[in-house]
């Protein structure tokens, strides 16, 4: 006798054992993830197969645990194959249960810290709670000074007053000359930030953040690598709006073509900051920081025909999901990267990047050979300095060599 689970996939038998009751939620909850059915109907498969087997372990509802599907499967196999995917569904399956209140949250005893580790959480809350600073940098900042930390003091307590100017020149000298350049600055204002940091705390009275030393860096040494016009207009040309997919990303290099948008400001731009009456667009940029942009028309024509026919449906919050299950959010700005990348491998483009960045740079191009001031181009691309800005004088070759004088007394 088949038995149906949520009206769509079907079994050859009824569900038994302790998750007999939990199986058509399960399965309702995989398909508003977007699960195709074929991975659904695996999953409810796996899912009664695990309940039968909990049942004959005599396995109580609330005394399910992380360990039972490892062991499952192990059974599982010496009957019939198992496949790739089948310990990450039943990770779900539990994590499910879990959610909905089933079954109990395991108990994870927390791993002992060691000094090390519980001076570089103190100085992460830190960042993150009274400096504000955002993930990125507060994920760029703690490996080096847990690094430096490790290096100093290794495996035994963490004495900050112990601290002197020659231990960190040392550290630096050795570390940067094994980095790229930008990354031995980075190391810098790490170490900076750690040591005011410390003296803020009162661990250190010297100022050790001023032994740092400076990262050698000419100012404004490359020009920014920027898509060429005519090749963006290829790329957007190249997409297909006819599939739900080609609409997303469409809408994605629109924004990053039009308003010059950072990666992390696209994943993180969610349906509230979209001002349809106002033709505006709220974002959030470095630090936390919100910026009004107007919202040109095609921009809002590309969104609006994504949000009515291709974005699927979802919970979140977030304008731009992933197409595929589980349905959320991109987990990090690499996807809007990837995205680019493979937009401009369709397309047959030879830019001169992949990444998503080389739009913001020809945005800036663009305006300033339009006759747009340093001043207009910063607040376009939301420049928190000045100076981030003025690398752009360097790109428009031809108009600064129209400005060149004559040489007195001609060529000879």
């Amino acid at each position: 006798m088949k038995h149906i689970i949520d009206d769509d996939v079907v079994l050859s038998r009824p569900s038994e054992g302790p998750l007999a009751g939990q199986i058509a939620a399960f399965a309702k909850w995989a398909r508003d993830q977007g699960y195709a059915r074929q991975s659904r109907y695996r999953r409810v498969l796996l899912a009664a197969g695990f309940s039968r087997w909990l049942g004959r372990q005599a396995v109580k509802l609330r005394q399910i645990s992380s360990e039972h599907p490892a062991r499952y499967l192990r059974s599982r196999a010496r009957r019939v194959q198992v496949h790739r995917g089948d310990a990450a569904a039943l990770r779900q399956l539990v994590e499910f249960l879990r959610r909905q209140g089933v079954i109990p949250a395991e108990k994870i005893t927390p791993r002992r810290l060691t000094p090390v580790e519980q001076a570089v959480r103190a100085f992460e809350r830190y960042l993150r709670d009274e400096r504000a600073l955002a993930d990125a940098t507060v994920i760029t900042y703690v490996p080096f000074v847990r690094g430096f930390l490790a290096d100093r003091f290794g495996e035994g307590a963490v004495t900050l007053s112990h601290l002197s100017a020659s231990a960190v020149v040392r550290f630096v000298q050795r570390q940067a000359s094994r980095l790229h350049l930008k990354r031995a600055k980075l190391l810098t204002c790490a170490l900076r930030s750690f040591l005011q940091y410390a003296r803020y705390r009162g661990d250190i009275v010297l100022d050790l953040a001023a032994a740092v030393p400076t990262v050698a860096n000419w100012s404004m040494t490359s020009i920014p690598r920027a898509i060429p016009a005519d090749q963006v207009r290829k790329l957007l040309a190249g997409v297909s709006r006819r599939t739900a997919m080609g609409r997303r990303d469409y809408a994605i290099l629109l924004l990053l073509a039009r308003l010059g948008l950072r990666s992390s400001e696209v994943v993180g731009l969610e349906l509230g900051d979209l001002d349809w009456n106002g033709g505006r667009l709220s974002i959030r940029g470095k630090g936390g920081q919100r910026t009004a942009l107007p919202l040109p028309a095609d921009v809002g024509a590309a969104i609006v025909a994504y949000l009515r026919h291709g974005r699927p449906r979802s919970t979140s919050r977030r304008v731009f999901l992933r197409a595929r299950a589980p349905i959320r959010g991109f987990l990090g700005q690499s996807a809007v990267g990837s995205l680019v990348r493979h937009a401009l491998e369709r397309a047959g483009i030879e830019a001169p990047t992949t990444g998503a960045h080389q739009f913001r740079h020809a945005l800036a191009t663009q305006m300033l050979r339009h006759g747009a001031s340093l001043a207009e181009i910063g607040e376009v691309l939301r420049h928190r300095s000045p100076e981030t800005t003025k690398i752009y004088t360097k790109v428009d070759v031809d108009a600064l060599r129209a400005l060149a004088l004559p040489w007195p007394g001609g060529v000879r």
